[in-house]
């Protein structure tokens, strides 16, 4: 049984070094200085003083605006997919937990685990290194933001890796035919985590992202 396909690791580079065009910028710092409130694994939500244009347009109105287009609403069902996926997979751990592994939880395991971790990893990719450089010019009382944001796709790296870690031992007890009913179990409970984890980041990307391209109407390169 083949293995979810390996990750590549994160890229490291800093946005605003990205945002200047600088290839071979320093990594990025380690954010020990950031807030521990703002860690993506802590935090509740965004401070107020980021949520300044969230405010000036609700969610709720987000679709109605003149300037969402389809790139963002693009953008969007890419999160809602990730969600849905990450979903899927959480419903199938439990109903293998709780019945035993059919035969076909191992392949559709494989399939989905691998789709969603190299989805994620590749959208984090395009944002580190396309979206993000054109959006943090654009209001400088979100800068803060950005690094939030970057340093959340950092966090979520290590996270993505241990995800797929953990499939990865499932997938092996079953071909073992050791049935992986324990591992199963921490499978799930590191999926409910990272679910948690993926769902603020993502919440707060988009309460960041989408006000600004309602204010500004920028282009997507």
């Amino acid at each position: 049984m083949a293995e979810p396909l390996p990750l590549r690791p994160a890229q490291g580079l800093c946005i605003r070094a990205r945002q200047k065009g600088l290839a071979a910028a320093r990594p990025c710092p380690s954010f020990a200085g950031m807030d521990t409130s703002l860690n993506l694994d802590t935090r509740t939500g965004l401070p107020v003083h980021l949520r300044v244009l969230a405010e000036k347009y609700p969610k709720a109105d987000w679709q109605g605006h003149a300037n969402f287009n389809n790139m963002t609403a693009f953008w969007l069902d890419r999160h809602l997919m990730f969600r849905k996926l990450l979903g899927q997979l959480s419903d199938e751990a439990v109903t293998a937990f709780d019945n035993g592994p059919g035969p076909r939880f191992a392949p559709n395991l494989q399939r989905m685990a691998g789709f969603f971790l190299n989805q994620l990893h590749s959208h984090h990719h395009i944002e580190d290194e396309h979206y993000f450089p054109q959006f943090l010019p654009l209001d400088a009382r979100l800068e803060q933001g950005f690094e939030i944001l970057d340093a959340d796709h950092h966090v979520l790296d290590h996270h993505i890796h241990a995800f797929a870690d953990h499939t990865n031992r499932v997938l092996r007890q079953i071909q073992d035919g050791s049935g992986a009913h324990d591992e199963i179990g921490r499978f799930h409970e590191m999926q409910q985590r990272f679910a948690t984890f993926l769902d603020r980041h993502l919440t707060d990307e988009e309460e960041i992202i989408v006000p600004l391209v309602l204010e500004y109407g920028p282009d997507f390169d």
